[in-house]
């Protein structure tokens, strides 16, 4: 592992300049400091479609994640001028007021390629069926329930956060949960799994 240090100046776009950087150089890593100001930040709450606004002088108290070419998922938290802390996801949109110094540790090709995987998505199974599921899913639980009881052989693929989430997501294209995989192809739901169950096609797996 190395490390890097970016400076962005007055009026750069600390997401976009991350995801360029990443991009560009091809890097894998994670933030591990960072110290400046921002003159508007835009930022995802936790379970909250809608993307906060903040404008005015704003000051970066945290900013951790995870860098990669295909994604940049960061955290942001920053204090106002009334000592008042926000945080959230971080969005396109947050602006550097005066200067912003980020410190990133870039992984090398090895300790990429050992958390490249991080919800056994390529992990080696004897089974052919695959569920992807939701910690908190009924539908989840009940697709569980019934292999469970019956026996049946799956690999249980739990999506944790929203890097799992993306990562699932763009190997069926569905953003609905459970995900039911057979021989590495996506077929559907639960709606789907119960039709392939009745039809006891499930009887060799």
């Amino acid at each position: 592992m190395k490390t890097l240090r970016l400076n962005l100046n007055t009026g750069s776009d600390v997401k976009l300049s991350l995801e360029n950087l990443c991009e560009k150089s091809n890097i894998n890593g994670f933030v591990l400091g960072v110290v400046g100001d921002l003159s508007s930040a835009v930022f995802q709450c936790p379970n909250n479609q809608d993307k906060t606004f903040l404008g005015g002088k704003l000051e970066i108290i945290t900013l951790n994640g995870s860098l990669s070419p295909s994604l940049v998922h960061l955290h942001l938290s920053i204090s106002d001028t009334n000592c008042q802390v926000w945080g959230g996801h971080l969005e396109r949109g947050s602006i550097v007021l005066k200067g912003v110094d980020i410190l990133i540790a870039v992984l090398s090709d090895v300790e990429t390629q050992l958390s490249i995987d991080p919800i056994g998505l390529n992990s080696k199974s004897n089974s052919r069926l695959e569920i992807a599921t939701l910690p908190d899913c009924r539908w989840s639980a009940r697709i569980k329930r019934i292999l469970d009881s019956r026996k049946i052989s799956y690999n249980n693929i739990l999506v944790k956060d929203d890097i799992d989430f993306k990562i699932i997501k763009e190997r069926s294209g569905s953003s609905t949960f459970p995900q039911v995989f057979i021989d590495g192809q996506y077929i559907g739901g639960y709606t789907e799994f119960l039709s392939y169950y009745s039809s006891g096609d499930f009887s060799n797996y």
